[in-house]
C-alpha cells in the first residue's frame, strides 16, 4: 500500500518463515529421543537431534525443488550459512513451542480439522478430499497421525505469534500523514534525450579497440566445454518396482502398534491467581492467600467452579469459558500442572498447584482413553512406508554395486546402466562455471571436468546430486579453454566503446540542459503531454526518476529533475503542478490502519523473539565449510 512496505519486504519474509504453517514439519518425537552424540542443539534443556535437522534440511530441499521445478543445486544446502539458518529456525520453533506449552495454549479438534482441510494440496475440486490427503502423506513417507500431531503443535506456536502480530498499533497522525503523502499527485511532462543517435556519431579508432582487447583478454576467454553421456539412479526409481505383501503389512502393524495409537487425553478447567516467579515474597504471599480464599469457595460449592473461574481467574484465555482448557495430553502443560491433572479423577478438584504463572485450582472434567487405529485405516500408510524403506534398502545395496562397476569397467557406462536398469542419456555442451541446473549440480560439474574423465576418458565416480540420487558420466567430446581472436570480437568491442563514448556525450549535454532549465532559461525540447503520477502509481516512469520527482522542491513551479533510464537515455521531467489530498476516504483510512498494524505487529513479534532467545539457555553446533549435515 505504501513504499516502506516494500522496503520491509525482507523483514516480512523472515517473520513469515518463522511463523507460517509450512505443513512440512519435523517430527516432534525426533527432538528428545537421541543419544548425546546425535544432539546438535539444546533449547532450555530440550534436545534438537541430528535426525530432526536432516529431516528439516530434506524438506527445505524438496520445497526448493518444487518451487524451481528442479532447477536448483542441492549443493547450496551444504553451505554453512544455510545450515545455520535452518538450525536457527528449528531453535526458534522450539522456543515458541516451549512458550506455547508454558502458556497452556491448546488447539481444538475443530481448528485442526479446518486448518488441514484448507490446505490446497489436500483438496480436489476445491474441497478437502480424504483420499488425496492420504496419498500426499504417503508420498512424503508420513502418516496422518504424526502429521496431525505436528500441525497441532505448530498451530499452538502460531497462537503465541498472534498475540503480537494481531496487536500492532497505528496512530491517527501517522495514518493521515501516510495517506496524504501517498495520495499526493504531481503533474509532470517528460522529454527524452536519446542515446542511440549519439552511438552512430561516436568515433572509435582501431588502436583503441586493440588496446581494450589486450587490457581485457579475460573478457574474451572461452571456458573449456564438455559433452558427456550419463546415467542417473535413485531410490525413488526403485519404489515403483517394490511390492509389499499383506503379511508384511500385518507384521509391521503388530510390531509398531504404538505408532498407530493416540495417548490418553484429559480435559480440565482451572482458576489462575497469577503472580510472577520473580515477584517479591510479599506479592507471592498475597497471591497465595487470595488463591486459598477462592479454593475455599470452590470446595464449598464445586458445582459453581465455572462461575467462580469467570469471576476470579486471571487467565484471560480461559476465564470467559469457565476456565476450560480443552483436551490435552502429556507434555503439553508445565510439569507441576500436568502432574496434578494426571493424578485427579473426573470431577475431582485439586489443592493449590504452584507454577511460574502463579497458583492454580484445577478441576478434571473428562478423560479420553488411549486409542489404537485399526489396521484397515492405516494399511495404505504402512504399505507406502514399507515401499519407501524397501526402495531405500535396495538403493543402498545397488549403489555400492553401481560404484564398483563404474570402476571395474571404467571405459563404458553400459554395464553400470544395465545393473540399475536405467537409460544412458547425453548432455548438451557443459562448462565448469555454468549456472547449476539439475542434474548438473556443482558436484556433478566438478566430477565431469576431473582429469581422470577428461584426459584418461574414464567413467566419473558416482556423484550424489540429490538425496538418494546418484549420477555417473563419461566424456563424449571436449573443447579446451581458449581466447577468442581480436578479429572475432572487433565488432563487439567497437560497439561497447562507441556506447561508452555516446553515454559520456549524452550525460554532459543532459546536465547542461537541466542546469539551464533550473536557472529559468529556455531549452529546445519536445515535451510529452502532462502525466499525473503518485508515489504508488507512476506507470512508464523509471523508479529513480519517480523518486526524484517526489523529492523535487515544488515551492516554485515548474521544477525540473532528470535521470538516466535503463536504456541509457537521459530523461528530463518537468513538475508543473502539485495536488494534495483534500478528503480522506474512510475505506482508505481503514486499509492503511490495517497495513500499519500488520507492520508494527510484525516488529513487536520480532522483538519478542529476540527477547525470548536472549533469555533462553541455548547451545548449538557450529557448521564449517564443506561439513556434512
Amino acid at each position: 500500500m505504501f513504499d516502506f512496505v516494500h522496503e520491509k519486504k525482507r523483514f516480512v519474509q523472515i517473520v513469515l518463515v518463522l511463523i507460517a504453517v509450512t505443513f512440512a514439519f519435523f517430527g516432534l518425537d525426533t527432538f528428545n529421543q537421541a543419544n548425546n552424540a546425535d544432539v546438535i542443539a539444546t533449547v532450555e534443556g530440550e534436545k534438537i537431534t541430528q535426525q530432526a535437522f536432516e529431516q528439516e534440511l530434506r524438506q527445505q530441499q524438496e520445497r526448493m525443488r518444487e518451487t524451481t521445478r528442479g532447477n536448483f543445486d542441492p549443493a547450496m544446502f551444504d553451505k554453512p550459512e544455510i545450515k545455520r539458518a535452518i538450525l536457527d529456525n528449528l531453535i526458534t520453533q522450539r522456543l515458541l513451542m516451549i512458550q506455547a506449552r508454558a502458556a497452556g495454549l491448546k488447539v481444538s479438534d475443530k481448528m485442526l480439522a479446518e486448518t488441514i482441510a484448507g490446505i490446497g494440496a489436500f483438496q480436489k475440486g476445491g474441497q478437502f478430499d480424504k483420499e488425496v490427503y492420504a496419498s500426499v502423506l504417503r508420498r512424503q513417507g508420513r502418516t496422518p497421525l504424526t502429521f496431525e500431531a505436528d500441525v497441532a503443535q505448530e498451530l499452538s506456536t502460531r497462537q503465541v505469534a498472534d498475540v503480537y502480530l494481531q496487536n500492532g498499533y497505528a496512530s491517527s497522525a501517522v495514518t493521515e500523514q501516510l495517506i496524504r503523502l501517498n495520495g499526493q499527485q504531481r503533474v509532470v511532462a517528460l522529454s527524452s534525450m536519446m542515446l542511440d543517435p549519439l552511438i552512430a556519431q561516436a568515433k572509435v579508432a582501431d588502436a583503441d579497440i586493440k588496446k581494450y582487447y589486450e587490457a581485457n583478454l579475460s573478457e574474451f576467454e572461452m571456458a573449456e566445454q564438455i559433452k558427456v553421456e550419463y546415467v542417473i539412479f535413485s531410490a525413488e526409481d526403485l519404489q515403483s518396482q517394490v511390492t509389499v505383501s499383506e503379511a508384511e503389512i500385518k507384521k509391521y502393524y503388530d510390531e509398531h502398534a504404538p505408532e498407530f495409537g493416540t495417548q490418553e487425553q484429559r480435559q480440565a478447567s482451572h482458576i489462575l491467581i497469577s503472580v510472577s516467579a520473580k515477584a517479591s515474597g510479599v506479592e507471592k504471599d498475597a497471591a497465595k492467600l487470595k488463591a486459598e480464599q477462592v479454593l475455599q469457595q470452590v470446595k464449598q460449592a464445586p458445582q459453581k467452579f465455572a462461575e467462580l473461574a469467570k469471576q476470579y481467574s486471571q487467565d484471560q484465555g480461559s476465564a470467559a469459558a469457565g476456565g476450560d482448557l480443552g483436551m490435552f495430553g502429556r507434555g503439553m502443560m508445565v510439569p507441576p500442572f500436568e502432574e496434578a491433572v494426571f493424578k485427579l479423577k473426573v470431577g475431582e478438584i485439586s489443592d493449590l498447584v504452584q507454577t511460574d504463572f502463579g497458583y492454580h485450582i484445577i478441576k478434571l472434567t473428562a478423560i479420553a482413553g488411549a486409542k489404537t487405529k485399526p489396521l484397515s485405516e492405516v494399511r495404505e500408510d504402512i504399505a507406502q512406508k514399507m515401499k519407501v524403506q524397501k526402495g531405500s534398502d535396495i538403493y543402498a545395496e545397488m549403489a555400492g554395486k553401481f560404484s564398483d562397476i563404474l570402476f571395474e569397467q571404467s571405459d563404458t557406462l553400459k554395464a553400470a546402466a544395465e545393473q540399475v536398469k536405467m537409460p544412458i542419456q547425453k548432455s548438451a555442451w557443459l562448462t565448469k562455471k555454468q549456472m547449476p541446473v539439475a542434474p548438473w549440480t556443482d558436484k556433478a560439474l566438478q566430477a565431469v571436468f576431473a582429469d581422470d574423465l577428461v584426459k584418461n576418458k574414464r567413467n566419473s565416480p558416482a556423484v550424489e546430486i540429490a538425496p538418494n540420487t546418484l549420477l555417473a558420466a563419461r566424456m563424449v567430446e571436449f573443447k579446451p579453454a581458449s581466447t577468442r581472436p581480436l578479429a572475432e570480437v572487433d565488432a563487439v568491442i567497437r560497439q561497447k566503446l562507441s556506447r561508452a563514448q555516446a553515454k559520456e556525450m549524452l550525460n554532459k549535454a543532459g546536465e547542461l540542459t537541466l542546469s539551464k532549465l533550473q536557472r529559468g532559461e529556455k531549452a529546445s525540447l519536445a515535451w510529452s503531454n502532462p502525466l499525473t503520477v503518485t508515489r504508488e502509481k507512476h506507470v512508464g516512469l523509471d523508479e529513480g526518476l519517480s523518486r526524484l520527482i517526489f523529492q523535487a522542491d515544488t515551492s516554485k513551479l515548474p521544477a525540473y529533475v532528470a535521470a538516466v533510464n535503463a536504456a541509457g537515455d537521459y530523461v528530463l521531467a518537468r513538475v508543473d503542478a502539485v495536488k494534495d489530498v483534500t478528503k480522506v476516504d474512510n475505506n482508505m483510512r481503514a486499509g492503511y490502519i490495517q497495513q500499519i498494524r500488520r507492520m508494527t505487529g510484525e516488529q513487536l513479534f520480532q522483538s519478542y523473539l529476540e527477547g525470548v532467545r536472549a533469555k533462553a539457555s541455548i547451545t548449538q553446533k557450529e557448521f564449517k565449510t564443506n561439513e556434512g549435515g
